[in-house]
């Protein structure tokens, strides 16, 4: 493709371009012998079976309390209620021995009466009644049970080890995604960032951090804290000296990163610890953890620095259930982000007075954490905000499955998968990489500018600087292989890389995708060479 167009390009989004890319893709596809290869898009091809078994069991039994408590024709039934329904759920589970997800159902409803210490009735009712979905939620921001289960999981899945004291209340949302939408638009609404703020980004970064602030919604300016290669991702003490300034309102991280899958390491928390305590302990943080369950032994900054941290996570990765669009955010009850509020000069105070005035006689008094669950209703309409109640059940069996898997043999399986793919891909690129245990392999950020350096000379580097657009490389996959990846300059890292998912296609075709990309740098070499011939005849007298 021409440098024109390419140019072009540079405007849109990397899951923008995607689509120009799928379609060039595709046409090769169809006039090939090569298959369409998309691994572009981070959907794992994976599901957890067991906790849908047992959620779709489950919901066979909500309908015979249904029916018990109404029959009417045409198929109609009523509210289950909760009186005796733990008994009755046993002796039903009882008769359901060949039924798919019967023997997790046993054992998940009394291992979670046992380690929540929650009344059978209310907790089975909760998971019954909700997944018919006959009701509003109540409470609005989450319910009970789920609250208290997804509460203990992000335990382990964000805050690691050692556990940060004291409790967070959590708001169940529509995914990662929505999570974001409603904590940019409540941190604006309680005046926390406001048009010309600026904020930090921890990048390379997904690039709707680097795409929302300047919206005009928002009108933020950013200041980039890089996590450069040569670092092994980790951000440097110069990077994170940026942070010291006051001017800087809050910190957006993805860790373990996207596009480059690697985890902070206990050196470079600690570091990030030690800048809020003792130099900016009003700094905001927003930590979007979802990859985390990919690294043994995560520990995040949620867990590390819980007072000043938003957390966002999403289950979509792990359990194979990005369809379900099932996230949490997560706040601390002493947060970084009340206490501002509260220190609010006199009129701003009034103004948020207003805002929420209509939910509360002492508005004052509404948590951070409420306020996004409101503003996600855009106020007027909190009365009935709050996640589908069927998706905080599978939100509530995603947990327990994973709780109950005390060998921790659901996670293995995962990296394992992603492992294989990682080993595939670095087999047909015909490099060796040194292990790094903070590396989830989830993506690969290939730095196709340091690949060719070392393996086609960086005579042909200088050339593609000079004659090639970085976008040519993800074009020529499309186009001449149809293999569809994302450029990684479109998430703040080198132009020169792509971005490839090890989550979404059969383990064999990433040696493919890697032998792919060795033939788009001999193609580069090729016209280097054919360049230097054209050059010496030029120079030649006649």
């Amino acid at each position: 493709m021409d440098l024109v167009k390419l140019h072009n390009f540079e405007k849109l989004s990397p899951f923008e371009i995607k689509d120009e890319l799928i379609k060039l893709a595709k046409q090769t596809a169809q006039t090939s012998s090569l298959a369409l290869l998309n691994a572009g898009r981070g959907n794992p091809n994976w599901v957890a079976t067991i906790p849908r078994e047992a959620f779709f069991l489950l919901g066979q039994f909500a309908i015979t309390e249904s029916r018990r408590v109404m029959q009417k024709p045409a198929g109609i039934g009523g509210m289950p209620k909760a009186d005796g329904i733990a008994l009755r759920f046993e002796a039903w589970i009882a008769g359901q021995q060949s039924s798919p997800g019967a023997e997790f159902l046993r054992e998940m409803v009394p291992f979670a009466v046992k380690k929540f210490d929650f009344k059978p009735d209310a907790f089975v009712h909760e998971l019954v009644d909700s997944i018919i979905g006959d009701n509003y939620p109540v409470p609005d921001r989450m319910l009970v049970h789920n609250e208290r289960i997804v509460h203990e999981y992000l335990m382990w899945a964000m805050c690691g080890d050692p556990r940060p004291p004291g409790q967070f209340d959590l708001y169940a949302v529509e995914g990662g995604t929505a999570a974001m939408c409603y904590i940019f638009k409540s941190l604006k609404a309680n005046r926390l960032l406001n048009a010309g703020d600026t904020i930090a980004l921890g990048t390379p970064i997904f690039t709707p951090y680097l795409e929302m602030p300047h919206l005009e919604d928002y009108g933020l300016k950013i200041v980039t804290v890089a996590a450069p290669q040569e670092n092994r991702f980790q951000f440097t003490d110069a990077e994170l000296k940026k942070l010291e300034d006051p001017k800087i309102k809050a910190f957006f991280v993805v860790n373990p990163g996207n596009p480059y899958a690697v985890a902070l390491s206990e050196e470079t928390i600690a570091k990030i610890v030690n800048l809020v305590q003792t130099k900016r302990p009003d700094l905001m943080i927003l930590t979007d953890d979802v990859y985390g369950t990919f690294v043994k032994g995560f520990r995040g900054l949620l867990g590390a620095l819980p007072h000043n941290t938003i957390g966002v996570y999403s289950y979509s990765k792990y359990f194979g259930c990005t369809g379900w669009r099932l996230g949490t955010i997560a706040i601390h009850r002493e947060n970084v982000f009340d206490r501002k509020i509260a220190d609010h000069p006199e009129d701003i105070k009034r103004v948020l007075d207003a805002r929420y005035g209509a939910l509360t006689l002492q508005p004052r008094e509404i948590r951070m954490i409420d306020r996004i669950v409101a503003d996600s209703r855009d106020v007027a309409l909190n009365h009935t905000a709050g996640l589908s109640l069927p998706q905080q059940v599978m939100m509530s069996i995603f947990s327990l499955a994973e709780m109950m898997d005390e060998a921790k043999a659901y996670q293995k399986a995962c990296m394992d998968i992603v492992q294989n793919r990682f080993a595939q891909m670095i087999t047909g690129l015909g490099i060796e990489l040194t292990e790094n245990q903070l590396y989830d392999r989830y993506y690969g950020l290939v730095d196709f500018e340091y690949w060719a350096n070392k393996y086609v000379g960086p005579d042909v580097v200088a050339y593609m600087k000079e004659h090639v657009h970085p976008l040519d490389i993800v074009f020529r996959l499309a186009e001449d292989h149809g293999i569809v990846l994302l450029n990684g300059g479109g998430f703040s890292a080198p132009d020169w890389s792509v971005r490839v998912s090890f989550a979404n296609l059969d383990d064999e075709v990433y040696a493919q995708i890697g032998r792919a990309t060795r033939a788009v740098a001999r193609s580069y070499r090729q016209a280097f060479e054919a360049y230097k011939l054209a050059q010496k005849n030029m120079k030649q007298p006649a």
